[in-house]
């Protein structure tokens, strides 16, 4: 029985089912829809695709982290119960989350003294946030204490590769990423933006692919890049959507053509959840895996 309970947020975009099969507990982020506010609680509170609908017949989306007392209300009984803590966060570049959950674990250090709470900046988000949660949990359950887990992670979290293409331009415009004068050009010409998550943990636009097939073909380049072995991806593959799982499929299928030796079932496509898809829209598909370290910038 593990001394310690491994602990993330929603915005990991796998799915409740996957998260309590693996004995992780899991905080809950929060977003409104024109004003009325819900839980992102895996689609239970409204379906990614309702989500999508509604923000594309004009539905304001704003998402919030998780508070400091969430994070104590969660911790508490495991503190009580003797238990460790060791919580991954979404990246600080992108949440003020990460803030929160450290301001819970000085004022619960205070109250359980004897007990390590370990706080982790995943420098990553969605499915990748996702990926690093899940092989902590083999390492949890191969035997490796708190410490043990906590520095296995800090060393090792920046060689989850993370990659983006999106399709639709339209909320990349209205949060800032791309500009409304590019956007306008970019959906006359079938731009999809390749976009990165960097060293420290910020999204970036690395290049501008026109068409969804040629992002899709470029994005296997890349993977084969940022490999220590261009001919094999070691590990799981996770990928994740917002209401396009056609083309994050077409994407799995040519990651398995390009790498044959990769178990089937080592690629996972989840769903990109409320928080990150309030901000990306839909048409966006990502792919996280282990490979080379990630430079301070991600360009190729």
């Amino acid at each position: 029985m593990s001394d310690f309970i491994l602990s993330c947020c929603s915005t990991v975009d796998l799915t409740k089912e996957y998260l309590a099969k693996r004995s992780i507990n899991c905080i809950y982020f929060n977003y409104e829809l024109d004003g009325v506010a819900f839980k992102d609680d895996f689609g239970a509170s409204n379906s990614s695709h309702e989500i999508f609908e509604r923000m594309l017949k004009g539905a304001d989306a704003k998402t919030s982290c998780v508070s400091t007392g969430a994070y104590i209300q969660s911790w508490t009984p495991f503190l009580e119960e003797g238990k460790d803590i060791v919580h991954i966060c979404l990246s600080s570049a992108v949440s003020g989350t990460y803030n929160a959950a450290c301001t819970a674990q000085e004022e619960l250090q205070q109250r359980f003294p004897a007990r390590r709470i370990e706080v982790i900046d995943s420098l990553n988000a969605s499915a990748g946030f996702g990926l690093l949660v899940d092989k902590l949990a083999d390492l949890r359950d191969e035997g490796m204490d708190a410490k043990e887990v906590s520095e296995w992670a800090q060393k090792n979290r920046l060689n989850i590769q993370a990659w983006f293409f999106t399709s639709d331009l339209r909320f990349f415009i209205k949060g800032g990423r791309v500009s409304k004068t590019a956007g306008a050009i970019g959906g006359l010409l079938k731009i999809c933006p390749i976009l990165a998550i960097s060293q420290t943990g910020a999204l970036e636009v690395v290049e501008k692919v026109r068409t969804k097939n040629r992002a899709i073909k470029r994005l296997i380049d890349i993977i084969k890049a940022t490999i220590p072995n261009p001919q094999e991806i070691c590990g799981k593959v996770f990928l994740s959507n917002s209401d396009c799982e056609t083309d994050a499929l077409e994407l799995a299928s040519q990651i398995q053509n390009a790498f044959p030796s990769l178990e089937p079932s080592s690629i996972q496509n989840f769903e990109i959840g409320a928080t990150i898809g309030c901000h990306t829209g839909p048409g966006t598909v990502a792919v996280f895996y282990w490979g080379k370290e990630r430079a301070v910038s991600s360009k190729q």
